[in-house]
């Protein structure tokens, strides 16, 4: 297997399991999710874009932005009722 395979996969399946999470647990899509997906897809178009140019594939790095604004999301719905909790959580994850 290549790497842009088992890459293509990965991110693949973030977004999918991601947006499956949101939908069932909240209603809606979380922001920072929705605006972690078109960063990641805007890093994919330019990542083929450079390819096309000649450069190797490796040449830019893909920096992982589903997880961490799965997270951010997470809190914002765990927090919204109690300012506390916020204050503790975004302290941890800071």
């Amino acid at each position: 297997w290549t790497s842009f395979v088992v890459f293509s996969i990965s991110q693949s399946t973030m977004l999918v399991v991601g947006a499956i999470y949101y939908m069932l647990f909240t209603g809606v899509p979380g922001t920072a999710t929705y605006y972690a997906t078109i960063m990641t897809i805007y890093t994919w178009v330019a990542k083929g874009a450079w390819f096309a140019l000649g450069y190797p594939y490796d040449f830019i790095a893909v920096p992982v932005w589903i997880p961490s604004a799965m997270l951010l999301d997470l809190t914002y719905w765990a927090t919204r009722r109690n300012k506390h909790a916020a204050i503790i959580i975004g302290g941890t994850l800071v």
